[in-house]
Protein backbone atom coordinates (compact mmCIF):
# COMPACT_ATOMS: atom_id res chain seq x y z
CA UNK A 1 0.00 0.00 0.00
CA UNK A 2 1.29 3.63 -0.68
CA UNK A 3 1.80 6.16 1.47
CA UNK A 4 -0.87 7.87 -0.87
CA UNK A 5 -2.88 5.39 -0.05
CA UNK A 6 -2.28 5.23 3.30
CA UNK A 7 -3.01 8.42 4.35
CA UNK A 8 -6.40 8.74 2.60
CA UNK A 9 -7.26 5.72 4.83
CA UNK A 10 -6.20 7.84 7.88
CA UNK A 11 -7.77 11.01 6.73
CA UNK A 12 -11.15 9.12 6.47
CA UNK A 13 -11.33 6.89 9.46
CA UNK A 14 -13.85 8.28 11.87
CA UNK A 15 -11.20 8.56 14.88
CA UNK A 16 -9.45 11.31 12.85
CA UNK A 17 -12.30 13.74 12.43
CA UNK A 18 -12.90 13.51 15.96
CA UNK A 19 -8.90 14.63 16.89
CA UNK A 20 -9.34 17.32 14.39
CA UNK A 21 -12.83 18.09 15.74
CA UNK A 22 -10.95 17.97 19.60
CA UNK A 23 -7.73 20.26 18.22
CA UNK A 24 -9.92 23.25 16.56
CA UNK A 25 -12.19 23.73 19.90
CA UNK A 26 -8.83 23.40 21.84
CA UNK A 27 -7.55 25.93 19.46
CA UNK A 28 -10.50 28.16 19.76
CA UNK A 29 -10.38 28.45 23.56
CA UNK A 30 -6.30 29.06 23.25
CA UNK A 31 -7.50 32.26 20.92
CA UNK A 32 -9.91 33.46 23.59
CA UNK A 33 -7.44 33.26 25.87
CA UNK A 34 -5.25 35.70 24.07
CA UNK A 35 -7.35 38.54 24.73
CA UNK A 36 -7.25 38.37 28.26
CA UNK A 37 -4.45 40.64 29.94
CA UNK A 38 -4.38 38.72 32.99
CA UNK A 39 -4.02 35.16 31.55
CA UNK A 40 -1.19 36.18 28.83
CA UNK A 41 0.93 37.88 31.66
CA UNK A 42 0.69 34.14 33.78
CA UNK A 43 1.17 32.11 30.85
CA UNK A 44 1.56 34.15 27.82
CA UNK A 45 4.56 31.94 26.38
CA UNK A 46 3.24 29.14 27.12
CA UNK A 47 -0.35 29.82 25.69
CA UNK A 48 1.42 31.04 22.38
CA UNK A 49 3.20 28.11 21.88
CA UNK A 50 0.08 25.95 21.95
CA UNK A 51 -1.22 28.27 19.38
CA UNK A 52 1.56 27.38 16.79
CA UNK A 53 1.09 23.91 17.86
CA UNK A 54 -2.50 23.78 16.57
CA UNK A 55 -1.27 25.94 13.44
CA UNK A 56 1.18 22.94 12.62
CA UNK A 57 -1.05 20.47 13.07
CA UNK A 58 -3.74 22.18 10.81
CA UNK A 59 -0.73 22.58 8.21
CA UNK A 60 0.03 18.98 8.19
CA UNK A 61 -3.19 18.08 8.23
CA UNK A 62 -4.24 19.95 4.88
CA UNK A 63 -0.72 18.46 3.66
CA UNK A 64 -1.67 15.08 4.04
CA UNK A 65 -4.79 16.15 2.19
CA UNK A 66 -2.82 17.23 -0.51
CA UNK A 67 -1.02 14.37 -0.64
CA UNK A 68 -3.79 11.94 -0.18
CA UNK A 69 -6.47 13.74 -2.84
CA UNK A 70 -3.90 15.20 -5.25
CA UNK A 71 -5.91 17.44 -7.61
CA UNK A 72 -9.13 16.19 -6.00
CA UNK A 73 -8.45 18.39 -3.07
CA UNK A 74 -9.54 21.39 -5.21
CA UNK A 75 -12.16 20.18 -6.05
CA UNK A 76 -13.93 20.24 -2.86
CA UNK A 77 -15.34 23.69 -1.70
CA UNK A 78 -14.64 22.50 1.99
CA UNK A 79 -10.77 21.99 1.44
CA UNK A 80 -10.66 25.62 -0.48
CA UNK A 81 -12.39 27.05 2.63
CA UNK A 82 -9.85 25.26 5.01
CA UNK A 83 -6.49 26.21 3.51
CA UNK A 84 -7.67 29.90 2.95
CA UNK A 85 -8.46 30.09 6.51
CA UNK A 86 -5.20 28.04 7.79
CA UNK A 87 -3.50 29.98 5.18
CA UNK A 88 -4.63 33.69 6.73
CA UNK A 89 -3.34 32.83 10.04
CA UNK A 90 0.06 31.88 8.20
CA UNK A 91 -0.04 35.83 7.46
CA UNK A 92 2.83 37.78 9.28
CA UNK A 93 1.63 39.97 11.86
CA UNK A 94 3.22 43.28 10.22
CA UNK A 95 1.85 46.30 8.54
CA UNK A 96 -1.65 46.06 7.34
CA UNK A 97 -1.59 42.48 7.70
CA UNK A 98 -2.21 42.52 11.20
CA UNK A 99 -5.97 42.58 10.62
CA UNK A 100 -5.39 39.17 8.84
CA UNK A 101 -3.43 37.52 12.16
CA UNK A 102 -6.85 39.02 13.80
CA UNK A 103 -8.70 36.58 11.95
CA UNK A 104 -7.11 33.34 13.22
CA UNK A 105 -10.47 32.69 15.11
CA UNK A 106 -11.88 31.78 11.97
CA UNK A 107 -9.88 28.54 12.48
CA UNK A 108 -12.64 27.57 14.88
CA UNK A 109 -15.39 27.85 11.34
CA UNK A 110 -13.74 24.85 10.41
CA UNK A 111 -15.65 22.78 12.69
CA UNK A 112 -18.49 23.38 9.75
CA UNK A 113 -16.21 21.53 7.31
CA UNK A 114 -15.60 18.74 9.78
CA UNK A 115 -19.07 17.80 11.36
CA UNK A 116 -21.71 16.64 8.62
CA UNK A 117 -24.37 17.88 10.61
CA UNK A 118 -23.44 21.71 10.37
CA UNK A 119 -22.26 21.28 6.62
CA UNK A 120 -26.15 20.21 6.21
CA UNK A 121 -27.13 23.58 7.68
CA UNK A 122 -24.55 25.31 5.63
CA UNK A 123 -25.76 23.75 2.06
CA UNK A 124 -29.39 24.11 2.82
CA UNK A 125 -28.44 27.87 3.64
CA UNK A 126 -26.63 28.54 0.41
CA UNK A 127 -29.19 26.71 -1.85
CA UNK A 128 -31.91 28.85 0.09
CA UNK A 129 -29.67 31.69 -1.02
CA UNK A 130 -31.67 32.49 -4.94
CA UNK A 131 -34.74 32.67 -3.74
CA UNK A 132 -33.62 34.85 -0.61
CA UNK A 133 -31.89 37.26 -3.62
CA UNK A 134 -35.25 37.47 -4.77
CA UNK A 135 -36.98 38.66 -1.56
CA UNK A 136 -33.82 40.75 -0.65
CA UNK A 137 -34.12 42.78 -3.55
CA UNK A 138 -38.10 42.91 -2.31
CA UNK A 139 -36.86 44.37 0.75
CA UNK A 140 -34.73 46.44 -0.76
CA UNK A 141 -37.56 47.98 -3.21
CA UNK A 142 -39.91 48.82 0.33
CA UNK A 143 -36.80 50.23 2.43
CA UNK A 144 -36.16 52.41 -0.40
CA UNK A 145 -40.10 53.69 -1.10
CA UNK A 146 -40.47 54.31 2.72
CA UNK A 147 -37.11 55.95 3.30
CA UNK A 148 -38.05 58.65 0.94
CA UNK A 149 -41.75 58.67 2.19
CA UNK A 150 -39.83 59.14 5.73
CA UNK A 151 -37.77 61.22 5.06
CA UNK A 152 -40.42 63.74 3.20
CA UNK A 153 -42.51 63.63 6.63
CA UNK A 154 -40.14 63.57 9.37
CA UNK A 155 -36.77 64.70 8.10
CA UNK A 156 -37.69 68.90 9.29
CA UNK A 157 -39.04 67.85 13.10
CA UNK A 158 -35.96 64.95 13.45
CA UNK A 159 -33.51 65.53 11.03
CA UNK A 160 -31.31 63.13 14.04
CA UNK A 161 -33.34 60.21 12.31
CA UNK A 162 -34.74 61.13 9.17
CA UNK A 163 -32.89 63.58 7.78
CA UNK A 164 -31.47 61.96 5.08
CA UNK A 165 -32.29 59.05 2.73
CA UNK A 166 -29.49 57.03 4.44
CA UNK A 167 -30.18 58.36 8.43
CA UNK A 168 -34.34 57.14 7.42
CA UNK A 169 -33.34 53.76 6.22
CA UNK A 170 -30.71 53.25 9.27
CA UNK A 171 -34.30 54.19 11.86
CA UNK A 172 -36.28 51.74 9.42
CA UNK A 173 -34.19 49.29 9.96
CA UNK A 174 -33.62 49.80 13.30
CA UNK A 175 -37.71 49.77 13.96
CA UNK A 176 -37.60 46.44 11.60
CA UNK A 177 -35.79 44.85 14.08
CA UNK A 178 -38.23 46.32 16.63
CA UNK A 179 -35.76 47.46 18.98
CA UNK A 180 -36.30 49.86 20.76
CA UNK A 181 -38.89 51.17 17.91
CA UNK A 182 -42.06 52.51 19.99
CA UNK A 183 -41.03 54.60 23.13
CA UNK A 184 -37.55 54.91 21.19
CA UNK A 185 -38.82 56.44 17.70
CA UNK A 186 -42.30 56.02 16.78
CA UNK A 187 -43.81 57.85 20.02
CA UNK A 188 -41.33 61.04 20.01
CA UNK A 189 -42.48 61.12 16.47
CA UNK A 190 -46.28 60.56 17.42
CA UNK A 191 -45.95 63.43 19.58
CA UNK A 192 -45.47 65.97 16.94
CA UNK A 193 -47.39 63.56 14.55
CA UNK A 194 -50.05 61.95 15.98
CA UNK A 195 -51.04 60.38 12.93
CA UNK A 196 -47.40 58.64 12.41
CA UNK A 197 -48.50 55.45 13.11
CA UNK A 198 -50.61 55.02 9.60
CA UNK A 199 -46.91 54.80 8.46
CA UNK A 200 -45.10 52.49 10.61
CA UNK A 201 -47.56 50.00 11.94
CA UNK A 202 -48.00 49.48 8.39
CA UNK A 203 -44.08 49.44 7.19
CA UNK A 204 -43.94 46.93 10.54
CA UNK A 205 -46.40 44.55 9.35
CA UNK A 206 -44.59 44.28 5.86
CA UNK A 207 -41.48 44.01 6.96
CA UNK A 208 -40.76 42.69 9.89
CA UNK A 209 -43.68 40.11 9.98
CA UNK A 210 -44.66 39.14 6.13
CA UNK A 211 -41.22 39.74 4.02
CA UNK A 212 -38.71 38.32 7.35
CA UNK A 213 -41.21 34.97 7.49
CA UNK A 214 -40.40 34.70 3.93
CA UNK A 215 -36.85 34.42 4.41
CA UNK A 216 -37.22 32.23 7.04
CA UNK A 217 -39.35 30.04 5.14
CA UNK A 218 -37.13 29.80 2.08
CA UNK A 219 -34.24 28.81 4.98
CA UNK A 220 -36.77 26.40 6.72
CA UNK A 221 -37.44 24.89 3.05
CA UNK A 222 -34.22 24.23 2.16
CA UNK A 223 -33.05 22.04 5.02
CA UNK A 224 -35.36 19.78 4.67
CA UNK A 225 -35.09 19.34 1.04
CA UNK A 226 -31.41 18.83 1.92
CA UNK A 227 -31.82 16.40 4.66
CA UNK A 228 -34.77 14.70 2.05
CA UNK A 229 -31.69 13.91 -0.01
CA UNK A 230 -29.66 12.66 2.29
CA UNK A 231 -32.20 10.55 3.80
CA UNK A 232 -32.68 9.14 -0.21
CA UNK A 233 -29.31 8.89 -0.61
CA UNK A 234 -28.71 6.91 2.47
CA UNK A 235 -31.74 4.26 1.53
CA UNK A 236 -30.31 4.01 -1.87
CA UNK A 237 -26.42 2.80 -0.65
CA UNK A 238 -28.34 1.04 1.76
CA UNK A 239 -31.03 -0.97 -1.06
CA UNK A 240 -27.71 -0.82 -3.61
CA UNK A 241 -25.93 -3.43 -0.41
CA UNK A 242 -28.38 -5.65 0.23
CA UNK A 243 -29.09 -5.98 -3.56
CA UNK A 244 -25.05 -6.99 -3.79
CA UNK A 245 -25.63 -9.51 -0.63
CA UNK A 246 -28.78 -11.14 -2.82
CA UNK A 247 -26.83 -11.58 -5.85
CA UNK A 248 -23.80 -13.10 -4.13
CA UNK A 249 -25.99 -15.50 -1.58
CA UNK A 250 -27.89 -16.46 -5.38
CA UNK A 251 -24.53 -17.00 -7.15
CA UNK A 252 -23.05 -18.67 -3.70
CA UNK A 253 -26.49 -21.21 -3.98
CA UNK A 254 -26.09 -21.44 -7.95
CA UNK A 255 -22.31 -23.04 -7.71
CA UNK A 256 -23.34 -25.55 -4.71
CA UNK A 257 -25.88 -26.72 -6.82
Amino acid sequence: MSIRQRLARLLDHPATGRVIMAVILFNAVILGLETSGRVMSVAGPLIILLDWMCLAFFVAELAAKLIARGRSFWRSGWNIFDFVIVGMSLVPASHGFAVLRALRILRLLRVVSVAPTLRRVVEGFLSALPGMGSVFLLMGVIFYIASVMATRLFAPTFPEWFGTLGASAYSLFQIMTLESWSMGIVRPVMEVHPQAWLFFVPFILVTTFAVMNLVVGLIVNSMQDAHTQETTAATDDYRTQVLARLEAIEARLGERQ
